[in-house]
């Protein structure tokens, strides 16, 4: 079975690792598809500084994926290893980059290819799957805020950047990339073109998820795709989604990629809340709702891998 699973950050990290979960009780082909728009922190300074795709995302798709013996954890660990401060006088340039982020970039700049340098990554963590860019080249994020100037808060502004969108006060009321058309991956597209399903979410939503679906080519291939399609849903609101339902996570996916169909919506039980208007959201899209407890226990608002597997297992193992 054939899985691609969209997104960065920690929600698609969850995602993975709950793959790899069920990858060892049944075989998965599983292609991480991830955003390429982060400009914050260490993945926003060796962009700037090196031209190179904002490495931090793909770094914890990489090691999400980590096989299980020994030495690929430790070498997972390592990548996600962050430099912290220097001794006092001392100069320094690494502090807050995270290894995998310095090392991502070396290879990138050594094959002058990021899949090759993710391929190569990947085969020091023996990656359970392989993780792609969305576009070979770095993108930006934009967004209109209502609300985003605070000292005039029934107007719109317009805010740049995928950092100051996802810290930005105010309710979002369009994202685009830019360019406003980035050349797709070519390996992502096959990956969809050959996939059993499609895994949109957990993640920041207007800054991790949606912007898959502003990429004509992955849109042109998701629609096109025989494969199923499944929405994971958040577990709690994030500052960029400051007033949007679970059901307008999913209206958002269908405003920005109109004809999208969905198969499966899984929620969590508790995060859910009330069911219904989820359910009817869901059906807009032509999915059925899919109820489990997949977060962590005690309270936090973070997917559980060990969890999200269980809850997948049923839903993926469904007839077509």
């Amino acid at each position: 079975m054939k899985v691609v699973a969209f997104g960065g950050g920690h929600g698609l990290a969850a995602s993975l690792r709950a793959l790899h979960l069920i990858s060892a009780q049944r075989p998965l082909s599983i292609t991480a598809v991830v955003t390429v728009a982060d400009d914050g922190g260490s993945s926003g300074r060796l962009r700037a500084d090196r031209g190179v795709l904002p490495p931090g995302d793909l770094r914890q798709a990489l090691a999400a994926l980590a096989a299980d013996d020994p030495l690929s954890l430790a070498t997972a660990e390592l990548l996600q290893h962050r430099f912290g401060p220097v001794l006092p006088g001392a100069a320094d340039s690494v502090t807050g980059h995270a290894v995998g982020n310095l090392l991502l970039c070396g290879l990138m700049e050594l094959y002058g290819d990021p899949v090759a340098a993710l391929d190569h990554a990947g085969a020091l963590v023996r990656a359970d799957g392989r993780v792609l860019p969305m576009s070979r080249q770095p993108v930006a994020i934009e967004a209109d805020l209502r609300g985003g100037d605070p000292t005039r808060p029934d107007e719109v502004v317009r805010v740049y950047g995928q950092h100051a969108v996802a810290i930005a006060p105010g309710r979002v009321e369009t994202v685009r990339l830019t360019p406003a058309h980035p050349p797709a991956c070519a390996e992502a597209v096959a990956a969809i073109r050959g996939a059993d399903w499609l895994i949109f979410g957990p993640g920041s939503w207007y800054t991790s998820v949606i912007p898959h679906l502003l990429v004509p080519e992955l849109a042109s291939a998701i629609l096109a795709s025989p494969a199923r399609r499944l929405v994971t849903l958040n577990l709690a609101t994030e500052i960029e989604t400051i007033g949007l339902s679970l059901a307008g996570h999913l209206a958002a996916l269908g405003r920005y990629l109109p004809k999208l169909h969905v198969d499966v919506v899984l929620a969590d039980t508790v995060a859910v809340g009330d069911p219904q208007p989820v359910h009817r959201a869901a059906e807009s899209l032509g999915a059925r709702l899919a109820l489990a407890r997949v977060a962590v226990p005690g309270g936090a608002p973070r997917h559980d891998p060990v969890a999200l597997a269980a809850a997948l297992v049923p839903v993926l193992g469904a007839a077509r």
